[in-house]
């Protein structure tokens, strides 16, 4: 075991991640153009392993190989050995896994992929066991001392495939027509793999896909699907009373090792949180289902007390360990919990969070699920809705006070650039729908952070921040929401400085990550380190595909600022997934929500004048699924708002292809223009 006495290069990095490894008897490099040299000059392989701090399995491989002098004196003898955060370095991430995903089927973290000095790949794979990992640097040692032509000749046939399925991801795929048959394909092929009794897909493990439930929940609407409009209704009940959903303090773990939403992998993220909360928000603009409400509000209250820094950044998640245990901090002992509670609260809280059988987890533990059984509690202790609310928030308080003594799961405190603008754009939608005016500060403030902080004079963004550095050039993806999230802003501020920006981002976007060989852009901008390929991403995943979202930025600010050419780039775009979309909807939503788009009715709406604040506010909790919405309380030079400020009147003005009905002065009668 190491004596953490001499800490290797790590040491002057800011992700936590890194720092983890910072005491590893592993003479660990960061990511960077000496650590090649280095492999060069040597003549070694490097070992470019990747990780995340929430990652459990990261954590064991760390503790059981990277620990341990033994292995790490034939690691240090053989190798070069680079550690990287997935959440800083995406673009390696993304081009390592696609590497070791060809060569083996599959793929996760942490995620070790040996490659030559010129960063070919040839080796790869996920956790390893101690002996396997021994096994596996003795023998590729040795490979590549004794036959390295081969492993040479290797790598630069699995390099040629991962470019070459690059170049079908981008140049070389046909464009398709967009009709609705296609969309009615894709969900008839969805719909086989739901689970309508459970919620999410039919199959274990269940991640919450926020932008999947987004499309669904869309096309439902669009389409009066009360069949699909139900199973979103049923995932996201199921998901709030699950074990997923921390019942105690709100926000949702990663995903749900079960089919129940009830054993979480009890990491937190900040994207999927965030996500989740615009989802919630947007279902409950349909719904008004109080569920979703209490849900959006203790998450938000968890995010802005836990993870929000008033300079208006937020932290990046909560780690799933805490004292060497898995969900050690989430889970409670039933004797812990009657003697906490009292007999009498005992008895009503463990029917409402599952202290039963369902509830038990494993050791003793329970993990806090919400019951449904509301109705049969409030027979069994004669009690209103408003008085069994007043019991559990009693019991909830105790805890929270109890929990206050657990030593807490480790913080990674550094802050992603994408994933803070989605929290800033849910943040945004929460004011839009709830008017609790924190929000509003808290997404002006986090709005402020991105544009005066995380990018330069020159308008480029940076990746991270910590401890008042900023590293790493921004990705396609921080840009992508970044555009999104300053769109959501313009509307709570109706400053039109934001729409600006987020035009000028959008051109310096298109210049940046231009791919002279297709309408996608690639994930890395222009000026970034070169890898030996250079990534474009147009699949769904947790975070939707960046060059979906910035499709959709073209779309709408096509609309906002009158510029068809976007609007074409962007259907485009959306044209050379069309195949994939149809045949499987779930890695290819957000395009799903551009297709809804382009097929159904979308609507401008402009409103103008001295009550645009509440008018705003009034039409948005309305839930209007295909419209965008331009605003202002005074004249505007905005092509959608332009000579269409009269003096003390607020007016509505609803548009459809340019062409506008007349202009009205209620909600209700721009809804019925709606309908």
């Amino acid at each position: 075991m190491s004596t953490k006495k001499s800490p290797n290069q790590l040491i002057h990095e800011t992700s936590p991640y890194l720092l983890q490894h910072a005491h590893n008897p592993v003479n660990w490099l960061p990511f960077s153009d000496k650590a090649f040299d280095l492999a060069k000059k040597e003549n070694k392989p490097l070992l470019i392993s990747i990780g995340y701090s929430a990652c459990h399995w990261c954590h064991v491989m760390e503790h059981e190989s990277f620990e341990d002098e033994n292995v790490a004196a034939l690691m240090n003898e053989h190798f070069i050995n680079v550690k990287v955060d997935r959440e800083e370095r995406a673009d390696v991430d993304m081009l390592y896994m696609q590497a070791v995903q060809l060569m083996t089927g599959q793929g996760g973290w942490p995620l070790n992929c040996f490659v030559l000095p010129d960063g070919k790949p040839f080796y790869g794979g996920t956790y390893f066991r101690k002996e396997q990992w021994i096994n596996i640097l003795q023998n590729l040692a040795e490979v590549y001392k004794n036959d390295k032509q081969r492993v040479e000749d290797y790598a630069r046939q699995l390099t040629q495939g991962i470019q070459q399925a690059e170049l079908i991801t981008t140049s070389n795929k046909s464009e398709s027509a967009l009709h609705k048959t296609v969309l009615k394909d894709c969900i008839a092929k969805w719909k086989t793999r739901l689970d309508n009794t459970e919620g999410g897909a039919n199959r274990a493990p269940k991640f919450p896909l926020p932008n999947n439930y987004q499309f669904l929940l869309r096309y439902a609407l669009l389409e009066k699907d009360q069949q699909l409009l139900d199973h979103v209704n049923l995932t996201l009940s199921k998901m709030a009373m699950g074990g997923i959903y921390d019942q105690l303090h709100g926000g949702f773990a990663r995903y749900s090792t079960d089919t129940l939403w009830k054993i979480p992998h009890f990491e937190k993220m900040l994207y999927d949180n965030a996500q989740l909360m615009s989802l919630y928000c947007e279902a409950y603009t349909h719904t008004k289902n109080e569920l979703y409400k209490e849900t959006v509000l203790q998450t938000l209250d968890f995010v802005a007390q836990e993870w929000y820094n008033p300079k208006g950044f937020f932290y990046s998640a909560y780690d799933a360990d805490s004292e060497g245990e898995e969900g050690k901090y989430y889970v409670w002992n039933k004797l812990d919990l009657e003697e906490l509670l009292g007999e009498e609260r005992f008895k009503i809280f463990s029917q409402f969070y599952e202290i039963n059988e369902k509830g038990y987890w494993e050791q003793g533990n329970y993990i806090l699920m919400r019951s449904d059984n509301t109705a049969k509690i409030l027979t069994e202790f004669n009690l209103t809705k408003e008085q069994l609310n007043e019991k559990i928030t009693e019991c909830k308080n105790l805890l929270k006070q109890e929990a206050k003594s657990r030593l807490k799961p480790a913080l990674d405190d550094k802050t992603i650039t994408s994933w803070n603008a989605m929290m800033c754009s849910a943040f945004a939608k929460a004011f839009l729908i709830f008017k609790n005016k924190s929000y509003k500060d808290i997404a002006i403030s986090s709005a402020e952070f991105l544009l005066n902080t995380l990018s330069d004079k020159n308008g480029k963004l940076f990746r991270t921040y910590k401890n008042g550095q900023v590293k790493i050039n921004g990705f396609l993806e921080d840009y992508a929401f970044v555009i999104e999230a300053l769109m959501n802003v313009y509307l709570i501020t109706q400053n039109e400085m934001y729409l600006q920006k987020a035009k000028q981002f959008c051109e310096l976007t298109l210049d940046l990550f231009h791919n002279p060989q297709s309408e996608f852009l690639f994930y890395t901008d222009k000026h970034s380190q070169t890898l030996v390929a250079r990534t474009t991403e147009s699949s769904d995943n947790v975070i939707p595909a960046s060059n979906s979202q910035m499709a959709l930025n073209l779309f709408y600010l096509a609309a906002y600022f009158d510029k068809p050419e976007w609007k074409t780039r962007a259907e485009k775009m959306l044209s050379k997934v069309l195949d994939e979309l149809k045949n499987y909807g779930a890695g290819y939503s957000n395009w799903g929500c551009l297709a809804l788009h382009l097929v159904y009715p979308f609507k401008e709406v402009a409103i103008v004048g001295k009550d645009v604040d509440e008018k705003i506010a009034e039409l948005y909790q309305q839930g209007i699924v295909n419209a965008i919405f331009a605003v202002h309380g005074s004249a505007s030079s905005l092509p959608l708002l332009k000579n269409r400020f009269v003096e003390n009147k607020t007016l509505f003005y609803v548009c459809e292809n340019n062409a506008c009905k007349l202009p009205v002065n209620t909600t209700d009668e721009a809804l019925q223009q709606l309908a």
